[in-house]
């Protein structure tokens, strides 16, 4: 994992800031989302995944793909957050008391 971390770091902090430029610029929607259901086959789908990898289950390159491919979403996602963090404290702070 540390390999897969410094041969891939450019492409990580690439990841990071693309979910902080998106987290910064998206518009939260307070609208329906998933269900829950889709919600539990998504979070089922996420610790399958995530459990494959630390199982050493998917062999070669492929296994080498999805666990690059989790940590860059893994990254992407805390950019994300991030960025709609700080968006929130900007934004609250310029807003006029009501």
């Amino acid at each position: 994992m540390p390999y897969l971390v410094s041969f891939h770091l450019g492409w990580l902090i690439g990841s990071v800031l693309l979910g902080f430029c998106m987290g910064w610029i998206s518009v939260v929607q307070r609208g329906n989302g998933t269900s829950k259901v889709t919600a539990r086959w998504l979070a089922a789908l996420a610790a399958a995944l995530v459990a494959a990898s630390f199982a050493h289950v998917v062999p070669g390159r492929f296994g080498y793909w999805l666990d690059l491919g989790l940590i860059m979403f893994a990254c992407y996602l805390v950019g994300c957050t991030i960025g709609a963090w700080l968006r929130d404290r900007v934004v609250s702070r310029s807003q006029p008391a009501a």
